[in-house]
């Protein structure tokens, strides 16, 4: 639908004009230590957001009873309770356009080693035109960016002339149930925005791999130092597991196992060894060990296929010679997700592109990502179209988390041509 050039302009002017009030949300949200089952108080603060443009929030609860059977669902890690995914619709007055949803995580991963922090992850701060703290990238920004280009319109005297939906969802970090949830609660768009952060530049998901969370329990058997021979050391059982699996990777990597997708991406599917807990006593051999690991699935493969081959995986290193005596338990909590690819020629990405293209003079680069987004649920189990791009995001799961405060408002803007042009504007209520 065609923009007319008075409107495109009042609502870019509008942009400008939203711009301090834009880096002051992103400020409040990333205040808000929304880590894994503390994301409560981001919640309520979303539902103040959406309340604040004149959209009724919803809550919506994640029930792993009602997921079990979706093939898109993931073993949790904890109880959903207290933590329900937010929403909220945007109704025209008269539908002359497509419909839309605005989508973002509010959850963020944990800050890591706080002292090597320049300032504290939660308190945000602006440096060098770049925003710091945790969540500031990964991806409060881009949950800003669609805030206030909604804002933009309306501060521009208009509205959308469809349907406009706005989620706020938990768990894109560690299994996208909340996504999951949210999704099959609302009702089914014609498109899909998701502005999460690129790879430090501006860019456009193209692909991403899938990725699976394996947990190896090893039970040893433990005895003094002095007669550590006698003994098995759990913590060395479970890093011969380890091995096993880096292994895996290299295989994975080798070039007639990648996808066409993804030529010339430098080792795209990783194993990630992320969690470690085990022993008891430095003089004692070890008795219980227990990692944590990250998966990852290339594109044309399954979660499933790649379950199956960690599970032959598991049980060939436990029989190993090392292990003998050590008992190993493999669990799957966390990340069951599959891999996916986004059509680039839709209608919504080529408008995304095209409006990034107008507002910034530069284009998004085509990005065949080695992690995940909540996209892969809109594409393989509703075949709504998704445009996944957002706000330029250095350092996200490291150390100093930040965002360019110039991309973030670039972000606003292409979100807003792109909603006003997907769904159409009319009169503001």
């Amino acid at each position: 639908m065609t923009l007319d050039p008075g409107a495109r302009r009042a609502i870019l002017d509008a942009v400008t004009a939203l711009e301090g009030e834009a880096v002051g949300t992103l400020f409040g949200l990333v205040r808000h230590a929304s880590v894994l089952g503390q994301e409560a108080s981001v919640l309520d603060a979303m539902a103040e957001h959406y309340a604040a443009l004149g959209l009724e929030p919803r809550r919506i609860p994640t029930v792993p009873e009602r997921l079990r059977d979706h093939p898109g669902f993931s073993p949790p890690l904890i109880s959903y309770e207290g933590r329900d995914n937010v929403a909220a619709i945007h109704a025209p007055r008269e539908r002359k356009g497509r419909s839309l949803v605005l989508q973002g995580h509010v959850d963020v991963v944990p800050e890591g080693a706080l002292e090597e922090w320049t300032t504290p992850p939660y308190e945000p701060a602006l440096r060098g035109g770049r925003i710091y703290g945790r969540g500031a990238g990964d991806m409060k920004a881009g949950i800003v960016s669609y805030l206030m280009a909604f804002k933009a319109l309306k501060l521009a005297g208009l509205q959308p002339a469809a349907e406009v939906q706005m989620q706020a969802v938990i768990e894109e970090e560690c299994s996208g149930n909340g996504a999951l949830a949210t999704m099959l609660a609302m009702p089914k768009a014609e498109a899909v925005i998701i502005p999460e952060p690129g790879p430090g530049l501006p860019a456009i998901y193209a692909a991403e791999v899938g990725v699976i969370w394996a947990w190896v329990t090893v039970t040893g058997r433990p005895s003094h130092v002095r007669d550590m021979q006698a003994g098995v050391n759990a913590i060395e059982a479970a890093m011969a597991v380890a091995a096993a699996f880096k292994r895996y990777e290299s295989e994975a990597n080798r070039a007639e196992h990648v996808h066409p997708a993804y030529h010339g991406v430098n080792h795209p599917v990783n194993v990630n060894l992320g969690t470690v807990e085990g022993g008891e006593w430095n003089s004692s051999v070890a008795s219980k060990a227990r990692i944590g690991l990250r998966v990852g699935i290339m594109l044309g493969r399954t979660a499933r296929e790649v379950k199956a081959e960690i599970e032959a995986l598991v049980a060939e290193a436990a029989a190993d010679e090392r292990l003998r005596g050590a008992k190993v338990r493999l669990e799957f909590k966390g990340f069951m997700a599959d891999p996916c690819r986004f059509d680039l020629d839709s209608d919504i990405a080529v408008l995304a592109q095209r409006s990034f293209a107008e507002v910034t003079g530069g284009a998004l680069r085509h990005y065949p990502a080695t992690g995940l987004t909540d996209g892969r649920f809109f594409t393989l189990y509703q075949d709504t179209p998704v445009a996944c791009f957002g706000p330029d995001a250095q350092e996200i799961h490291g150390i100093d988390e930040s965002v360019g405060v110039e991309s973030l408002h670039a972000i606003t803007r292409t979100i807003a041509l792109t909603m006003a042009e997907w769904c159409g504007v009319e009169r503001a209520a």
